[in-house]
C-alpha cells in the first residue's frame, strides 16, 4: 500500500474512535425583578377630618333675648338671609330717645345761630363791642358740636338697632346651632355655625419628624375611611407657621382636586403626601446577600450574564429592603437563587414583577 493511501486510512480510522462533542447546557433561569423606585413610606398614613375652606361662626353683635330663629341645622343659606332675632323693644327705645336728643340739638344750635346774627348787627352799628361778640360765636360753635354729637349717637343707635336681627354674611349650609328662643345672648356668642359645602379639605396633623420636605402647593393622595378604594387627588393649601403647643405637631390642611358627593363634612380622612416619600429602589429580601463582609446583589444584564454588585442598603420595609447605592432603575436584579449564582454566568432571566 502506498503511503499516502496509510496515512489517509490511519485519519479515517482515528476519527472514528473520537466521541462526538457534546453541545454546552443552555443557561439557567433565573428569577429576576426589574427594579423601579419605591415609596419606602406608603404605608405611613396620617389621620384627618375633612373640613371647610370658610367656617364662619355667626353671632350677634348686641346683647339680648332671642324672641325667632329661622333656620334648622343643615339649612341651605344665602348671603344676607335672616337667621334669628333679638327683641328690639330698648333698642328702638334708645334710637328714638337719640332722634330726640338730635332735634333738641339742632333747636339749641338754631337758637345759637340766630344770637350771634343779632350781636353781628349790633357791633356793626357799634352798640357793643367785638370782644362781646366772641362770646356767642363760641357758643355757637359749641351747639354746632353738640348736633354732629347727637348725630352720631343716633346712627349709633340706628345700628344697634339692626343688629337685632342676625344675617348670615355667606352662602352656605348650617353645621351647628347653638342658640334657641327665649335664650338671653351676650354680644360675640356664637348663634349658628355657615361652612360653604364647595370647598372641602382635610385638616391633619403632621409630625415635626415629616415636616422638611412639606411645603405649600405640594401633592398628596385622601383616602376616605368610608369610601377607601376611591383614592382623591390633593394639594397642600395651608401650613400652620408654628406646632401646637400641646402636641407638637403642625396642623396642616390639603384639598381637594375633584371632591364628588361622597365626601361630607366632618368624615376621617387618611392622606399620604408624595412630597414627603423618600423614593429609593426596594427588592426583595431574597435579593440581598453578603460575601466577605459585603452586601451584594445579582445584576442581570440585557445578555443575560449574571455579575455580583456591592450595594448599600436603606431601611427594611413591607415592600422589601430599600437600596439607596448601587442599582438603577430599570437594572434586572436576581431575587431566587442567589447564593448558587457564579461571576460572568448566563442565565435565562424570568421576570417575576416590576417595583413601581
Amino acid at each position: 500500500m502506498k503511503p499516502p493511501l496509510m496515512i489517509m486510512a490511519l485519519a479515517a480510522l482515528l476519527a472514528a474512535c473520537e466521541k462526538p462533542v457534546e453541545p454546552p447546557p443552555p443557561p439557567r433561569p433565573a428569577l429576576v425583578i426589574v427594579a423601579g423606585k419605591g415609596d419606602i413610606h406608603q404605608s405611613i398614613v396620617l389621620v384627618g377630618e375633612v373640613k371647610s375652606r370658610y367656617e364662619s361662626n355667626q353671632a350677634f353683635r348686641v346683647s339680648g333675648k332671642i324672641i325667632e330663629r329661622k333656620v334648622e341645622t343643615g339649612a341651605l343659606v344665602k348671603k344676607g338671609q335672616v337667621l334669628a332675632r333679638l327683641d328690639a323693644a330698648d333698642s328702638q327705645l334708645a334710637s328714638a330717645a337719640a332722634i330726640a336728643d338730635v332735634r333738641a340739638a339742632e333747636a339749641g344750635f338754631a337758637l345759637a345761630k340766630s344770637e350771634v346774627e343779632r350781636q353781628r348787627q349790633l357791633v356793626s352799628k357799634s352798640f357793643i363791642t367785638p370782644s362781646a361778640l366772641d362770646k356767642y360765636e363760641a357758643e355757637l360753635k359749641t351747639a354746632e358740636a353738640r348736633v354732629n354729637q347727637a348725630k352720631a349717637q343716633a346712627a349709633v343707635s340706628g345700628n344697634q338697632s339692626r343688629y337685632t336681627s342676625l344675617v348670615a354674611d355667606r352662602n352656605g349650609v348650617i353645621t351647628q346651632i347653638r342658640a334657641e328662643p327665649g335664650q338671653v345672648v351676650e354680644a360675640g356668642e356664637m348663634i349658628a355655625q355657615i361652612v360653604d359645602p364647595q370647598q372641602l379639605e382635610v385638616q391633619v396633623a403632621v409630625p415635626e419628624s415629616r415636616m422638611a420636605k412639606l411645603k405649600t402647593g405640594g401633592r398628596a393622595i385622601i383616602n376616605l375611611w368610608a369610601e377607601s378604594q376611591h383614592p382623591y387627588d390633593g394639594v397642600i393649601r395651608e401650613i400652620a407657621p408654628a406646632a401646637d403647643s400641646t402636641t407638637r405637631t403642625f396642623n396642616i390642611r390639603v384639598k381637594f382636586d375633584q371632591p364628588d358627593d361622597k365626601v361630607r363634612l366632618g368624615m376621617t380622612a387618611g392622606v399620604r403626601f408624595a412630597d414627603n416619600a423618600d423614593t429609593e429602589i426596594i427588592v426583595p429580601n431574597s435579593a440581598v446577600t453578603k460575601k466577605n463582609g459585603q452586601t451584594l446583589v445579582w445584576v442581570v444584564d440585557k445578555g443575560g450574564i449574571a455579575n455580583p454588585r456591592p450595594v448599600s442598603i436603606g431601611n427594611f420595609t413591607e415592600q422589601g429592603i430599600a437600596i439607596k447605592h448601587g442599582v438603577q432603575s430599570g437594572e434586572m436584579v436576581a431575587i431566587a437563587g442567589v447564593h448558587t449564582l457564579v461571576k460572568g454566568q448566563r442565565v435565562t432571566p424570568r421576570i417575576q414583577q416590576v417595583l413601581q
